[in-house]
């Protein structure tokens, strides 16, 4: 498995993308970042066309297991993060 981009890399491809500099290719992924962090605590969704959607689900409380001693605790409800990729990512990587 490649290793992941990093975000400078993602900043240098973004900019030679965008035929611009990397300082303004830095400023909108940041704002991009911004809206999306946003919407998704309030409880909304993003979707990046051609990329996927990014939503907030709520989890309830349930019971779940030590692994270290097997015993069983409360976990309180929480919320967790997911993402949909889109049809068209899924047919790009795999065709």
């Amino acid at each position: 498995m490649a290793k992941p981009m990093t975000k400078t890399q993602l900043v240098a491809a973004l900019a030679e993308e965008m035929d611009s500099d990397k300082k303004s290719a830095n400023t909108a992924l940041d704002a991009i970042i911004a809206v999306i962090t946003r919407e998704v605590s309030g409880g909304g969704a993003v979707t990046l066309p051609g990329v996927g959607k990014i939503y907030c689900r709520e989890r309830p409380e349930r019971m779940v297991r030590n692994p270290a001693t097997g015993e069983q605790i409360k976990k309180e409800a929480d919320k967790v993060v997911k993402m949909t990729i889109a049809k068209a990512l899924k047919d790009s990587v795999n065709g």
